[in-house]
């Protein structure tokens, strides 16, 4: 190859490693406009949903479609998002996403076996449920804390809170308090019960395996539980405390 022939070569490769330089900052940069644009405007879907969606496809089920619709957190009953904190992060308003001592409690918990336990705020479930895929990988969990410190970076904690209520799965393809609201009790979100809510957020996370409208001795004690810690967090008054 002659001198001539060669720059142009070397110019298509020095062009090539700028992109692959560049791309993990666009990709981070892709990233954080999307949270902040979720900031305002209410996902009309999750990644879960879709793949939800896909799973049925796949499995020949061309009927199947998730149900979701989406409700203000105003116009869901406090009973449900309070339920949804007492059960699955009670240091939800303190931590900035990830909550070291649950963490640590679990590490001991499943060091000394038995069934594990984990650790996930509901800022991660937010992340994982909005943007990612389940599954258990360091990439996805790499991917989960990005995105985790973007949701708390940029939004309120109400906000996180308003958008888990509505993308949580509470029963195979229902999503969000109102979709859960409908098909279980055939009802509105704004009119579910202090026990309604209980069960719904005892079936997570986990609700292909329990039925929150007909729940057995485990969702039922744990409904019970959660009631309990509801009153020792603080109540309605806690949702006020939020910012």
């Amino acid at each position: 190859m002659s001198a001539i022939d060669a720059k142009p070569a070397v110019s298509r490769r020095r062009r090539w490693l700028r992109w692959l330089l560049a791309l993990p900052f666009l990709i981070a940069a892709a990233s954080a406009l999307q949270v902040m644009v979720l900031r305002f405007v209410d996902p009309p879907f999750s990644a879960f949903m879709v793949a939800r969606q896909l799973e049925a496809w796949g499995e020949g089920d061309w009927s199947f479609h998730p149900v979701y619709e989406w409700r203000d957190l105003e116009r869901i009953a406090p009973a449900l998002p309070l339920s949804m904190v007492a059960a699955e992060d009670q240091r939800f308003a303190d931590h900035d996403g990830f909550d070291l001592q649950a963490i640590e409690k679990a590490r001991a918990h499943n060091e000394r076996g038995g069934r594990v336990r984990g650790a996930s705020t509901i800022s991660q479930q937010v992340a994982k449920n909005l943007f990612l895929w389940s599954g258990r990988s360091y990439v996805r969990k790499g991917i989960e804390a990005w995105y985790t410190v973007l949701i708390e970076l940029f939004w309120p904690k109400r906000r996180i809170l308003e958008v888990y209520a509505n993308i949580a799965e509470f029963g195979d393809g229902v999503y969000g308090a109102q979709a859960a609201a409908r098909s279980f009790w055939r009802t509105d979100a704004s009119r579910l019960s202090a026990q309604q809510a209980a069960q719904l957020a005892a079936v997570l996370p986990a609700p292909r395996n329990y039925d929150a409208a007909r729940p057995g001795p485990y969702v039922a004690r744990r409904a019970g539980w959660i009631q309990r810690q509801v009153r020792q967090i603080g109540g309605a008054t806690y949702l006020e405390s939020l910012e």
